[in-house]
């Protein structure tokens, strides 16, 4: 993995001080120094009028996005020569037909300094919605963070309040990061599967698995009682399957983890994700069935994946009922739609994915919210990329001490390594992330090898 040193000041060679001088950067602090009280007043100093004017040097100037190896990634281009880089979750309806809904905002967006992020992303926000629609608003935001940090020649945790830690912890699941999938349905399957991941020297300390609705588990006839009738085939088929839970379903759910607890032993943390979730009575069953092995938590036991609503007072009652630490969050969009579980203390742990809701900003909110109910984060972000991995470092730095760890995200296709640098090698030590201090998110793209992979649709997205 190539890992170049950063330019100071993201495409603009003249580097920091030289761009401040042309771009008066930070409005009315930099109009303030070397000026008393006095002056300021005699002069008749106008606050609005002076962040206008000093501000008009940056401006937005594009908005680009391109489809690279099996994500989507957006760049913000500006007129001070610095560009910013987000990227979108590459799984399920994210794919090259998306691209319209990124360049949607491109009339928002131009003219516009992005050092204001705040003010930018308060004209777009309110256009996006739940998993997978908050996606471009995600990457648009994360590109205006990049901006600012680079313009700033500072890392963007410092924009957000700084760090309280100078590691951020990641953990793995299905196949991210550890390189291991399950090979079968038994339990000794499972058994197996944990025994490689504990003996590979990866180092991760917390590990998630996918169980039930989302596992070959949804078409074993002894699992479910699955009282609908399957749609027909289509260009896109729905494969969540709700029903109630048969006595057998149970002891399959029991026998798999258990197998999974014997095989990481007590050194490594196990965190199991149901998907779309069951019948409440049976999540409240499977909670309590699993409660002595100890899960670090059981996510969406009710909601998930591209579910457009919360089910706060569901949440509550299974909270209410078990032990198990029971997480939900990765759909859900703005920090709006988490209020009601955290105000009612509906869950124990909130998975917020910043790539769909909303952006970095919104996670660091929803964070310091949760952090006065004693909710903790754990945030989801298993297909979000390398630009996406940089972004969770970012501000998983800043976040308070509710924060267990973020899942981690690989390179997809493996040769995203080759045309990004910044990232420490390895990426992660005994399961941690060195905090870099890189200006903006600090990776950034080797673009003469970056260019290499582009479509003759997209040619044109580093020009």
């Amino acid at each position: 993995m190539k890992n170049k040193p950063q330019p100071i000041c993201g495409n603009n060679p003249s580097g920091r001080r030289d761009f401040l001088r042309k771009a008066s950067i930070g409005g009315l602090s930099m109009g303030l120094l070397g000026k008393n009280a006095e002056e300021i007043i005699s002069t008749g100093f106008d606050a609005s009028r002076s962040e206008s004017s000093s501000s008009s040097k940056i401006r937005i100037t594009d908005l680009r996005v391109a489809m690279i190896g099996r994500g989507l990634v957006v760049r913000v281009t500006t007129d001070a020569g610095i560009s910013g880089y987000g990227q979108i979750e590459a799984v399920g309806l994210k794919g090259p037909g998306y691209k319209p809904f990124v360049l949607f905002y491109k009339d928002y967006l131009l003219n516009e300094d992005p050092t204001n992020v705040e003010r930018v992303m308060m004209k777009i926000r309110r256009m996006g919605g739940f998993k997978p629609w908050g996606s471009a608003v995600s990457a648009i935001e994360m590109a205006l963070w990049d901006i600012a940090g680079k313009a700033a020649n500072l890392p963007v945790y410092k924009l957000l309040g700084g760090k309280v830690r100078d590691q951020v912890r990641a953990y793995a699941s299905y196949g991210e990061g550890i390189r291991f999938t399950v090979e079968g349905t038994t339990p000794q399957h499972y058994r197996d599967w944990a025994e490689k991941i504990k003996a590979s020297g990866y180092g991760f300390t917390i590990i998630k698995e996918n169980l039930a609705f989302q596992t070959p588990m949804k078409n074993d006839p002894n699992f479910t009682y699955r009282n609908l009738t399957r749609s027909a085939r289509g260009s896109r088929e729905y494969y969540y399957y709700r029903g109630p839970l048969k006595i057998s379903g149970y002891k399959m759910l029991a026998d798999h983890v258990e197998g999974m607890r014997r095989g990481l032993g007590d050194e490594i943390d196990l965190g199991l994700d149901f998907g779309p979730g069951f019948m409440l009575s049976d999540a409240i069953k499977v909670a309590k069935l699993l409660e002595p092995y100890n899960p670090i938590w059981l996510e969406d036991m009710l909601t998930g994946d591209y579910n457009p609503y919360v089910l706060a007072d569901n949440y509550r009652r299974l909270t209410e009922s078990t032990t198990a630490p029971i997480h939900t969050g990765e759909q859900i969009y703005l920090r709006q739609n988490f209020l009601e579980l955290i105000d009612r203390h509906a869950v124990d742990i909130l998975g917020p994915d910043p790539a769909d809701m909303g952006g970095i900003s919104e996670l660091k909110w929803v964070s310091e919210h949760a952090d006065l109910y004693g909710i903790q984060m754990a945030p989801h972000g298993t297909f979000n990329g390398l630009l996406g991995l940089a972004a969770q470092v970012q501000v998983g730095a800043t976040m308070p001490e509710n924060y267990i760890a973020f899942e981690y995200t690989q390179a997809n296709p493996s040769w995203w390594y080759d045309i990004v640098e910044g990232l420490p090698d390895p990426i992660v030590r005994d399961g941690l992330i060195d905090v870099w201090d890189r200006p903006g998110m600090g990776v950034d793209f080797i673009v003469s090898e970056a260019r290499k992979h582009l479509s003759d649709e997209d040619r044109n997205f580093f020009d």
